[in-house]
């Protein structure tokens, strides 16, 4: 692999789901095939709402793009930028984990995180998952990162996959959102 290479020749950059009003109904997400990746980057990126309707988000494992046999994809560390007006001075990212969760910050669950002041600031969040971390021995290769329904009022977010560790290098990298 040469050091020189364009961004898009070793990075594949896949809509999760496009920026959407969280608020009117949980958004739907697409799976990526983690099949031609090491690792996959799960991007929730998203704007200030209102005190109380926190995002929380939720990771699940398939053996195909299509969702067959879903089932939890466990994580115990994100890595997040947050803040109550912007991120203009939000430099560095903070690392939280299950073991040692930052200020604020739940994992209710094996497989999901939430912090109790999400809704209320602008946040970009980030899960970092290497494909040996999925159930591979049973045919499982690819992710899905969801948001359930945040409440009352409106919440801007999105989700972007950004796919690394190409198994194979090329000029262009193959789909991850077919199986």
């Amino acid at each position: 692999m040469s050091l020189n290479q364009h961004a898009i020749e070793k990075l594949q950059i896949v809509s999760g789901f496009l920026p959407v009003d969280m608020h009117t109904a949980a958004p739907s997400s697409d799976y990526v095939s983690l099949k031609n990746y090491g690792r996959c980057a799960i991007v929730f990126f998203k704007a200030i709402g209102t005190n109380g309707e926190d995002p929380t988000i939720t990771l699940s494992q398939a053996s195909d793009v299509s969702g067959t046999g879903k089932k939890a994809l466990n994580f115990s560390r994100i890595d997040k930028k947050q803040a109550a007006t912007n991120l203009l001075s939000t430099g560095t990212f903070t690392t939280s984990t299950s073991g040692v969760p930052a200020t604020h910050d739940s994992f209710a669950t094996a497989n999901s995180w939430t912090n109790t002041d999400l809704a209320e600031q602008a946040a970009i969040v980030v899960i970092d998952v290497k494909a040996e971390d999925l159930d591979v021995a049973n045919g499982f290769d690819c992710v899905i990162a969801e948001i359930g329904d945040v409440g009352t009022n409106a919440q801007l977010g999105c989700i972007l996959y950004l796919l690394h560790e190409p198994r194979e290098q090329s000029g262009t990298l193959p789909s991850a959102i077919v199986d």
